[in-house]
């Protein structure tokens, strides 16, 4: 869908550039995500985004760092849903799974690797600091903060795995598709029932 509006500012060019990458991530793959192909989509033209991003390594970090954004938002708003009991931790270990799958940011980040962009994963990793800080911060504990750390360690490489050979690894040991998940899902119950219960002891002192 190209955007109709003749005249957008420059923060709003940038995400309607950002916004129109996303989608043909999930279209198409990284390899579609180009000035020339962002462009077309949005009205605007090559000269246009190479202002913006600088090239398609810029325009490729910029999506990276919009994903990571939105993702860790969600999964921040989830984990504190979990820790009301508004959710189930599968929510959460899906919610992860899926970002880094049928939302392309595993396939987005393999892909600018291999393209010899090696600061790619830097918006992401940034996001996910500031979620775990967050968290952590959150925590009734130093220990409690150290497991959200371990969880959160756990669940993105468990994820970002899976993005890329969760189905054949699954397939060649014997094991169902979802195993990781549920591997995934075992954990970060196991971590939440241990906050739960050190919030019951601190709530009898």
């Amino acid at each position: 869908m190209s955007i109709k509006r003749a005249r957008l500012s420059p923060d709003e060019s940038r995400l309607a550039a950002v916004e129109a990458a996303r989608a043909l991530l999930i279209e198409a793959g990284p390899q579609a995500v180009t000035l020339k192909a962002v462009a077309a989509r949005i009205g605007r033209t090559h000269a246009n985004l190479l202002h913006h991003f600088g090239s398609a390594a810029g325009l490729q970090k910029a999506l990276a760092a919009h994903l990571a954004d939105v993702i860790t938002a969600s999964i921040g708003d989830a984990v504190d849903a979990a820790r009301r009991g508004k959710v189930s931790p599968r929510t959460i270990v899906d919610m992860t799974f899926d970002a880094f799958d049928a939302q392309g940011a595993g396939a987005l980040a393999s892909w600018m690797l291999s393209s010899g962009n090696e600061d790619a994963l830097d918006p992401v990793v940034d996001a996910i600091h500031r979620l775990v800080n967050k968290l952590a911060a959150s925590a009734l504990s130093p220990d409690m903060g150290d497991i959200i750390r371990e969880n959160t360690l756990m669940l993105v490489l468990l994820a970002l795995g899976d993005s890329q050979l969760g189905g054949p690894m699954a397939s060649a040991i014997g094991l169902p598709r979802e195993k990781a998940r549920e591997i995934a899902t075992r954990s970060l119950t196991s971590a939440l029932l241990v906050e739960a219960a050190t919030y019951a002891e601190k709530a009898k002192v």
